[in-house]
């Protein structure tokens, strides 16, 4: 056995191909924002979520028959995904919005971004191959203080929010971090059906939750413009990009796939400036570049190579 296979896959340097596709899943979920924007003006927020997951697993679920895949194989671990859309979706879905009722979302946003560092805590006690190393923890306090920079004046207005709603926001990402580090268990099963496990078992959690809540008229009177931002939502920024997120679990390991967090704001602006004309700070790139050094010790092999 060679030195470089006795390291475990999650210990390795991501590769240029992996590195790309948790660009993409960090620019499709920094475009969420858009369609969440448009589509939560006419739509109750619970109401929202059930039909972003929904929509998203009938897609998935025709995928499947497409590709000729079965759930038939897996119901054994069927309860699996019930677990993992309660982490993954139902709970981290629900205390953000709680949570951003009273704070902002420039705070929100660093909150959520410290999901790497609870990734690599709990990953780390869990997870043989998910170490906590020097270039890890490091270039995640880079990227968690690159996003505090890059909200710049929208962080410092939000500060002074009440303790529990932060607590919410903490409470998000670790919920996230868990799911990461859970969904370890299940990478060995296809990333498409772990995607439509996952989606169909919150479509079904939150069915009663929204009957509940706002009743058959969270949606009542959408436009033709919020119907397609919401198809927008669940075809490209929820089907599509969990079944890149499940491939980035097998293939990159927890720690490593939960970085988008830290991508997804930069992608948000990113995307505004391109496309929506708002003016790019000199703040913003300050903590771009942070982040950006952030992820580049992570990966090491720049300095390794000087």
């Amino acid at each position: 056995m060679t030195v470089a296979s006795a390291i475990p896959t999650s210990q390795k340097p991501m590769s240029a191909a992996l590195w790309g596709l948790l660009l993409l899943l960090g620019a499709i979920w920094g475009g969420a924002f858009f369609f969440v924007g448009i589509a939560v003006a006419e739509i109750q927020p619970l109401t929202l979520v059930l039909l972003r997951v929904a929509t998203a697993a009938l897609l998935l679920q025709v995928w499947l028959r497409i590709r000729g895949l079965s759930f038939a194989t897996v119901l054994p671990v069927a309860g699996s995904f019930f677990g993992l859309a309660l982490l993954n979706n139902v709970v981290p879905f629900s205390l953000m919005f709680i949570g951003q009722t009273a704070i902002g979302a420039g705070l929100a946003s660093v909150l959520n971004a410290t999901t790497p560092f609870w990734t690599l805590i709990i990953a780390g006690l869990l997870v043989r191959d998910e170490r906590l190393t020097f270039n890890r923890a490091a270039g995640i306090l880079l990227g968690i203080a690159g996003t505090a920079v890059m909200i710049g004046p929208g962080l410092a207005a939000g500060i002074g929010g009440p303790v529990w709603a932060k607590f919410c926001l903490i409470g998000t990402a670790l919920s996230y971090a868990c799911a990461f580090t859970f969904a370890r268990r299940l990478k060995g099963i296809e990333p498409e059906i772990v995607a439509t496990g996952q989606l169909t078992a919150s479509a079904i959690i939150m069915l009663p939750i929204v009957l509940l809540v706002d009743g058959v008229s969270g949606a009542a009177g959408a436009s033709l413009s919020t119907w397609a931002a919401v198809a927008a939502l669940a075809s490209l920024s929820t089907a599509f990009a969990y079944i890149i997120f499940f491939n980035l679990i097998a293939k990159a390991g927890s720690t490593n796939t939960s970085l988008v967090t830290l991508i997804v704001p930069v992608s948000a602006i990113l995307l505004g400036v391109l496309f929506l004309g708002e003016r790019l700070e000199l703040f913003e790139v300050g903590g771009m570049a942070l982040i950006g050094l952030g992820l580049a010790t992570i990966d090491g092999r720049l300095f390794n190579r000087r």
